[in-house]
Formats: C-alpha cells, sequence, structure tokens
C-alpha cells in the first residue's frame, strides 16, 4: 500500500475557501488522474467511485494519484456493460441514474464531476435530497465555470457532461487533446508512455470462471501510474 501524506483532493479543495486554482494546477492534477484512468481502462477495469475523496496527494500536493478500488469491476470485453447500480450521488452518471446498463463512459462522467469540481470548487450537480439530486444530473445542465479559464477546458468540461455515453470522450482521446498532451512528458518517462500508449488494449480479460466480476486482478497494485489499489 502507498502513503500519501498530502490527504486526499476533497480536503485540498476545502482549503481553498472560495479561491479558485490556477489552470495550471488544475490541468496538471486532471492529467494524472486522467493517467490513472487510462492505465485501468486499458486493462478493462472500470472504477466506478470516481470522486475527490478518492484521489490522493503526495509530494507537498503535486502528485496526484486514484485510489480505492473496493467497488472497480472487470468486464470480459470493452462492450459489456456493468449493471449493478452503485457508486456517490453527486457524482453518479445519468445512465446510473437511470438504471440502464452502463461502461467506462460512467467513470468519463464521474472524471468531468472532478474536474467541475476543481475549477469551481463545488459539485456540478447539488439537490436538496436525492430525486432533486437525480433530475439535475439527468438534465446534465451546470452553470458555465468562470470565463478565467480557457476554452479548451470549457469545452472539454460539456463534452464529459454529455448525457448520452456515446458522445462523450474516451480516456484515450481526451489525453490526445493537444492542451493535455504536451503534458504527459511531466509525469511519464519515455518508455512509460512508449509502454502505455503504444497499443489501445494491453491485456485481454481473463475468462470471467477465473477472475470473478466486481474484483481487479488479483496482485495487480497498479502503482507505476497515477493510480493506488488496495487490491492484494
Amino acid at each position: 500500500m502507498e502513503y500519501c501524506d498530502g490527504g486526499d483532493l476533497m480536503k485540498r479543495i476545502r482549503r481553498q475557501r472560495g479561491v479558485l486554482f490556477s489552470e495550471d494546477q488544475i490541468l496538471s492534477w486532471f492529467v494524472q488522474i486522467s493517467l490513472g484512468l487510462k492505465h485501468i481502462h486499458d486493462r478493462k477495469v472500470l472504477h466506478r467511485d470516481i470522486k475527490t475523496q478518492n484521489i490522493f496527494l503526495s509530494k507537498n500536493g503535486m502528485v496526484a494519484k486514484l485510489g480505492d478500488f473496493g467497488i472497480a469491476r472487470v468486464l470480459n470485453n470493452t462492450m459489456e456493460l456493468a449493471r449493478t447500480c452503485i457508486g456517490t450521488p453527486y457524482y453518479l452518471s445519468p445512465e446510473i441514474c437511470q438504471n440502464k446498463p452502463y461502461n467506462n463512459k460512467t467513470d468519463i462522467w464521474s472524471l468531468g464531476c472532478v474536474l467541475y469540481e476543481l475549477c469551481t470548487l463545488r459539485h456540478p450537480f447539488e439537490g436538496n435530497n436525492l430525486q432533486q439530486l437525480v433530475l439535475k444530473i439527468c438534465q446534465a445542465r451546470v452553470p458555465p465555470i468562470s470565463p478565467r479559464f480557457s476554452r479548451d477546458l470549457q469545452f472539454l468540461i460539456s463534452q464529459l457532461f454529455e448525457v448520452s455515453p456515446r458522445d462523450r470522450p474516451s480516456i484515450n482521446s481526451i489525453l490526445k487533446r493537444p492542451f493535455l498532451e504536451n503534458l504527459i512528458a511531466k509525469y511519464l518517462t519515455p518508455e512509460v508512455i512508449h509502454e502505455e500508449f503504444s497499443h489501445p488494449l494491453l491485456y485481454k480479460a481473463r475468462p470471467s470462471a477465473s477472475r470473478p466480476a466486481g474484483k481487479v486482478a488479483p496482485g495487480k497494485k497498479y502503482l507505476n501510474i497515477y493510480c493506488v489499489c488496495l487490491a492484494q
């Protein structure tokens, strides 16, 4: 297990007390989180509980890693859809709220919630009760982020909040955007970049009989890219 001495991103956001982060800081964390998500999506793993509380900081807040894989799920193939309604309410995708089958695009929605929260210091969707919250999520209407942020960032957020999963970008296409792609070399060595980006899918899923649904492959800790996993 890795120890992240900087706490989690939720606590870091609260410490801002209304003072917005710089775009450079937001993109730094976002790229690292996205690299962690790419690492597991390429291996057909859904996180299913991406939220600021599950993103851990270290090295004086410079390093951000995606963690807490307690409800992660391995899909047998990239087209398989999970059906378990699970996750934290503020970050639930419309398809989960509507009790529809879902795939890795539900993680992309949650990633959008985290990015919006980094830009605004508040949840994109809030309600006085669960029913009101679900309605707002399904409508996908959020106040715009501050105009101080770039058009690239504003446009990315709008795409992450597409109601239809098909219209949301994949994590690989997100990381190929020039304003994000240029940052990757800051966090990964050339060797790791080659390993992670040379193939769209690095590992084939084992037959379901040898890997129970709902569990990450035993022995995988995913520590080399920006995610930490407690699975043993």
